[in-house]
């Protein structure tokens, strides 16, 4: 073997044998220094352990401690409770007595009463028998009387009591009339003051012209030698202008003027019209009339429309059906007693809108209500019907409220108002159509109107003469002073003026007044 492996082997031997050593002192030193831990930790966990016992005999100390104060504190609060309980039991004891003393003193209160009341009854009831022998003697004593004064007095009891009861009836129905005039006249001042008042104020709020129509129309021709022409050849032209219009035209001897002659507003209008534009165009033949006639019919229906329309727009109305403002426009050609009824609508209903404003009421209903309140005239000369009746059925088929188609139901009272509007559109209506120039009708019928209303009058009993005044807008009728007394005066002028209304037609209101006077005559000698 060389020396270098000699070497070698020496120095592996001698680390391996290092090593070895190094590995022994290592692992004696650490089972040294784990020895020596484990004695530090047994010296540790005895103090622990002794201190832990030292704690636990403390605390069991205190928690003795503790118990006995729980207890002494239990014990004082037991025997403070048993003698509250026990006072308590005291005085409920105490109190049980006082009642069983207070029930005792009732019961012999009671007792006492018992045998007071028993001995009140007696008394009552010796009493009640002692009052009914008295209430005996007294009832045949009052017979005996009766049957006395029977025979003096010559009447029996039921004769003197019907007697008695018709004089007090007489009496009461004496002092009842005299309660309801004067309940009536008051009434009446009051309501006529403010009525006046609202009334003054919307007329005077209100200023129209009145448009009164006639029954004929007359247009001025530029010359004489124009009638020749309106003529014709053997009169056709005129013949076709009568038959076109229905109307009938008067050519007689006034200088430069045509009478057209017609009950019908409207045809009179399509005439004059008709003839102002023949003039002007010149041609006038029948196949030309023809021509303009069917032209001016549709111009004037087109009027009619705008006419409509102004009188809504005038009193800031708005929402009405088409066929609805066409039929009011047909008003503007419809008269009543020479009244333009388009105009008294409008008229009426700037009246009645014031007075539901003075009146807190609702005032587009009240001027819708009185602007259609006639619109049924438009179609009366085509329909049967009361014009008021069938202005309803038209507002109600173009779906105007049920407030606006009563008013116009009820402007004549034909059906009942179902709101105050209704009352007022009939006010406006005959506000419009009673003021002075406002209407006129033939003097025929005026005074037939005039004769029937005094008929009325003289027919009722009592009645010694009546009198039409006010061209026919009041009424006096004198009774007789010896047949009928004031109250019977005032049930007349009521039951007069309800028998107007029924059986006489007339435009506005009618006042009925009964006069009763007392006359003494005497002569000196």
């Amino acid at each position: 073997m060389s020396p270098i492996l000699t070497t070698v082997a020496l120095y592996l031997i001698v680390g391996i044998l290092g090593a070895g050593l190094g590995i022994g002192a290592n692992r004696l030193l650490r089972r040294k220094a784990l020895l020596a831990q484990a004695t530090q930790a047994e010296g540790q966990t005895r103090q622990l352990t002794e201190r832990a016992e030292r704690e636990a005999e403390n605390l069991l100390k205190e928690a003795r401690l503790e118990a006995k104060d729980l207890l002494l504190q239990a014990r004082a609060e037991l025997e403070r409770e048993q003698k509250e309980k026990g006072g308590e039991l005291s005085a409920l004891e105490k109190r049980l007595l006082q009642r069983e003393e207070n029930l005792e003193r009732k019961t012999g209160a009671l007792e006492r009463r018992e045998s007071e009341t028993q001995r009140r009854e007696t008394a009552l009831a010796q009493r009640d028998e002692a009052l009914a022998a008295k209430e005996t003697v007294c009832a045949q004593a009052v017979k005996e009387h009766r049957q006395a004064l029977e025979r003096v007095a010559g009447l029996t009891v039921e004769e003197a009591k019907r007697q008695l009861q018709a004089e007090i009836e007489s009496e009461a129905r004496l002092e009842a009339a005299g309660v309801v005039k004067r309940i009536i006249d008051e009434a009446k001042e009051g309501a006529e003051r403010e009525a006046r008042e609202i009334i003054a104020r919307s007329i005077q709020r209100v200023t129209r012209d009145y448009v009164s129509e006639a029954t004929i129309s007359v247009v001025p021709i530029p010359n004489d030698g124009m009638k020749g022409r309106i003529i014709g050849r053997e009169g056709r032209n005129i013949r076709a202008i009568e038959a076109a219009t229905g109307i009938d035209l008067i050519i007689d001897e006034t200088p430069e003027a045509v009478v057209i002659s017609g009950f019908d507003p409207l045809r009179r209008e399509i005439a004059k019209i008709s003839l102002e534009r023949l003039m002007q165009d010149g041609r006038i033949h029948p196949t030309r009339i023809e021509e303009i006639v069917e032209k001016v019919k549709s111009d004037l229906d087109k009027l009619m429309v705008e006419e409509a329309e102004k009188v809504i727009y005038e009193l800031g109305l708005s929402d009405f059906h088409p066929e609805i403002v066409k039929t009011l426009g047909r008003l503007k050609f419809r008269t009543s007693y020479g009244q333009n009824n388009l105009y008294h609508a409008r008229e009426a209903a700037f009246i009645c809108g014031i007075m539901a404003s003075e009146l807190g009421l609702d005032v587009r209903l009240a001027k819708r209500g009185a602007l259609l309140h006639d619109i049924g005239k438009a179609v009366s000369h085509e329909e049967e019907g009361p014009h008021a009746m069938l202005g309803a059925e038209i507002a109600k088929r173009y779906g105007e409220s049920t407030k606006v188609v009563n008013a116009i139901a009820a402007h004549h009272e034909q059906v009942e108002a179902i709101c105050p509007e209704t009352v007022l559109v009939a006010s406006a209506e005959a506000l419009s159509a009673a003021r002075p120039g406002a209407r006129r009708e033939a003097l025929e019928s005026y005074v037939k109107r005039l004769e029937k209303l005094e008929s009325l009058a003289v027919g009722l009993p009592g009645v010694q003469k009546a009198y039409a005044i006010q061209a026919g807008r009041e009424i006096r009728v004198i009774v007789r002073q010896d047949e009928m007394n004031d109250a019977d005066s005032s049930r007349m002028s009521r039951d007069l003026a309800k028998k107007i209304e029924q059986e006489l037609t007339y435009p506005g209101q009618i006042k009925v007044t009964v006069i009763r006077e007392s006359r003494f005559v005497d002569y000196a000698k």
